[in-house]
């Protein structure tokens, strides 16, 4: 997943999972006891999506390349 992010070109990593969007931050991971999420922002607030199976990590791939034009 961390790869395909890396190729969306109007986003930058600026350290290890956290992802920018021009000034913003736009995308980061949270691991605890149930799971793996990404945190992404939606508007002005970040909504929280699991990405434990590969339908997840699609499911918020298509996510973010809808919201990074």
């Amino acid at each position: 997943m961390l790869r395909e992010l890396r190729c969306i070109s109007t986003l930058r990593e600026n350290s290890r999972g956290v992802f920018y969007r021009r000034s913003k931050a736009f995308l980061h991971f949270h691991e605890d006891p149930s799971g793996l999420y990404a945190d992404v922002r939606v508007g002005n607030e970040f909504d929280r999506y699991p990405v434990n199976s590969r339908a997840q990590q699609e499911f918020v791939l298509n996510l973010v390349k809808k919201n990074c034009p």
